[in-house]
């Protein structure tokens, strides 16, 4: 049984334990008690700064460039979920798991959380304008992709896809915030971190299949069913070859290969470890995705310096 004013599937975390009593349903509603989802949206924008640093022969990705996404992912994620929880307040409401969100448990208005979500819109705006023209331009074409994206689960099997789109756009910021355009392997990359999206988020999906499917939400989880891992296996696999081919494609070397390495048995280890009909373990594999984006941007750090230092 949920504590009040918890949400179901995330509880003792530092909002329940240290948050000011006022500050926690918006704290839950921007998803900081569960900060995995930013950090996912965080790693195609490294990715895509590290493999920028290690094109242009720099030691390695832009330290104010790092760290303005870092503070862009979380705002926009949290901008993204309260989006999200809005759209979905209805549906949330008859789903286990999400019907103790701040929205359809009462806590937070649907105003109070539009207001909420402008104010996290504004910092999404102000990192965003440190950027040259080029990269602001694209930043705020992706909002076309996050807005679009809660509705997709409500006509296809394929909401993944529109995740994919949204939540790999960083793939597009971090080149073109050091070059000032766009060319082949920011485009290739974006290509891989759409099938990483799209498989990660499938695990995640299986916590809600039973209830998704009687209330007529539909997933990717839902049309593999049975067939989950090795479809995810080929998603998994087509997102490291393309990554690999932007790696080429930006003149990497043997940094970058070591990373991309790790990042594969990192992802096989998921596959080998999956079971739909243990929801609890498909989240701990979705979670296990920031391990594997960090171990990818380590081998770009690695390989800007290599070859830096050469």
């Amino acid at each position: 049984m949920t504590t009040l004013g918890r949400v179901a599937d995330s509880t003792g975390n530092w909002v329940d334990t240290l948050a000011p009593s006022w500050s926690r349903p918006y704290l839950r509603l921007a998803r900081l008690d569960r900060p995995i989802g930013s950090w996912l949206l965080l790693m195609p924008c490294w990715w895509s700064a590290g493999l920028a640093a290690i094109a242009a022969g720099a030691p390695w990705p832009n330290p104010w460039h790092v760290a303005l996404f870092f503070i862009g992912a979380f705002a926009m994620r949290g901008a993204g979920c309260t989006w999200n929880d809005l759209v979905d307040r209805d549906l949330d409401a008859k789903v286990e798991r999400t019907r103790s969100r701040p929205i359809p448990s009462g806590q937070v208005t649907p105003l109070q959380a539009f207001v909420f979500l402008l104010s996290q819109a504004l910092v999404g705006l102000a990192v965003l304008l440190q950027f040259n023209f080029f990269t602001i331009f694209t930043g705020i074409a992706s909002l076309a992709t996050v807005a679009v994206y809660p509705f997709l689960k409500r006509f296809t099997y394929w909401p993944q896809v529109g995740l994919g789109l949204a939540f790999s756009w960083g793939a597009l910021m971090g080149w073109p915030a050091v070059f000032g355009r766009l060319d082949a392997p920011a485009f290739v990359l974006y290509a891989g971190a759409i099938f990483w999206v799209i498989a990660y988020d499938t695990l995640y999906a299986h916590q809600d299949r039973e209830d998704d499917a009687l209330i007529g939400i539909r997933s990717t989880a839902i049309l593999f069913g049975e067939n989950t891992r090795p479809i995810v296996a080929a998603f998994y696999a087509a997102s490291v070859v393309l990554i690999g081919a932007a790696g080429v494609l930006a003149g990497a070397g043997i940094g970058f290969a070591a990373g991309l390495i790790g990042f594969a048995i990192h992802l096989a280890w998921q596959v080998r470890q999956i079971d739909i009909a243990d929801p609890a373990l498909c989240l701990r594999l979705f979670k296990s995705n920031r391990d594997a984006g960090l171990i990818l941007f380590a081998g770009m750090i690695l390989d800007a310096w290599l070859r830096h230092a050469a």
